[in-house]
């Protein structure tokens, strides 16, 4: 089969590589149809997370029609149009029996915290992913659902992480009717996270960015405020100036360790404006929050060495949530949406690229060329 693979940082293209196989009888082989690159894929392409291996597939958001199945296999059949969830896990262990999905004990050696990842080294599991032609899905018969029907293909797509992920960002931040909510950082998930806030009774949404067509997307899409940090010279500052200095009821951070930082950053908590090397987006939500508020955390953080400022959160009796999204716990609720037209998730949508395209897409995004917010990898438009 093709299928995008890692060379180093900053090194990817497609290759011939062998197609996937039944290794399990719960497994099922999805043949590939669509696949999105992800804002946290690009720590990856980076080089920024430990344990990517020369020669992994990348791609944990897709969807596509199943092409094999395990002898154990009883709720999907050859020929099914299935969205897969970027989470991999069992659905018995003591985590997965709590809902804790994302947290699955069975699906990576590697680790005691995060569970199975498609396609995000070796640290999740070392599972092949979804940019390439073909892929091998464990637990079958737990985490992948047939589409259905009426549901558009890139919409259930994007349901597959972003919009999920974004969701479970909002409902971590237990939003009251009325309250005020800032999201750091606009790309998917915070424009994800900002409209989400609105289905859960906030009274205002401010999104923080410096990109313009970010920030135009979060006004026309997330139906959003917008503050953009470059044209204040303290952020803090400005969102405490927009809540009658009191700070916001909750904050999301949607922007995490981003992939363009350094290890100065990491070693010193260098300042610097959602650089990602530095915890500044986490340190600006404790500080941007009210007392007694909570905060959100929805970014990708990796292991960072440098300070957050704890203190001020247990003095200002915050709340802190975080988590990797249980994505398929989000999905009933999110076709409800979707299905009664309030929501269109491939809105965000901006590019489309071929699969031989992939190394050309992973520049445009890491670049942020072409306002480039999402780019979606079509693999098989037949």
């Amino acid at each position: 089969m093709r299928a995008m693979v890692y060379r180093g940082p900053y090194r990817v293209r497609v290759e011939d590589k062998p197609r996937p196989r039944i290794e399990h009888p719960n497994d099922a082989i999805v043949r590939v149809r669509r696949a999105a690159i992800c804002g946290s894929d690009l720590h990856l392409f980076h080089g920024m997370m430990p344990d990517t291996r020369v020669g992994h597939t990348f791609g944990h958001e897709f969807v596509g029609v199943v092409d094999e199945v395990g002898p154990s296999v009883r709720h999907l059949a050859v020929g099914d149009r299935v969205m897969v969830p970027f989470n991999i896990f069992c659905g018995t262990c003591f985590f997965c029996a709590r809902g804790l999905w994302s947290n699955c004990h069975n699906v990576n050696a590697n680790a005691t915290a995060v569970g199975g990842i498609y396609g995000y080294s070796h640290t999740t599991g070392g599972y092949d992913g979804g940019q390439a032609e073909y892929v091998r899905v464990p637990f079958a018969d737990v985490g992948p659902m047939v589409v259905p029907d009426w549901l558009d293909e890139e919409d259930a797509l994007l349901m597959t992480d972003a919009l999920s992920t974004g969701y479970f960002g909002a409902q971590l931040a237990d939003i009251h009717e009325g309250d005020t909510v800032a999201v750091l950082g606009a790309g998917p998930v915070g424009l994800y996270a900002a409209r989400s806030a609105w289905f859960m009774g906030a009274g205002r949404v401010v999104v923080v960015d410096h990109l313009a067509e970010r920030l135009e997307m979060a006004r026309t899409f997330a139906h959003a405020e917008v503050l953009d940090y470059d044209e204040v010279d303290d952020v803090v500052m400005a969102m405490k100036r927009l809540t009658d200095h009191l700070g916001f009821d909750r904050v999301i951070d949607a922007v995490g360790a981003e992939a363009d930082g350094n290890m100065t950053q990491h070693l010193t908590s260098a300042r610097l404006k959602l650089q990602g090397g530095s915890p500044t987006a986490l340190n600006w939500a404790i500080d941007g929050v009210r007392k007694g508020g909570t905060v959100s955390v929805m970014g990708a953080y990796g292991p960072i060495f440098s300070a957050v400022k704890f203190g001020d959160a247990v003095n200002k009796g915050l709340t802190l949530r975080m988590n990797q999204a249980p994505v398929k716990r989000q999905w009933p609720r999110l076709l409800e949406h979707i299905g009664n037209g309030f929501l269109k998730p491939n809105d965000i949508v901006t590019h489309r690229f071929g699969l031989e395209e992939i190394a050309d897409a992973y520049h445009v995004f890491s670049a942020k060329l072409d306002g480039c917010i999402k780019p979606v990898i079509v693999v098989d438009d037949d």
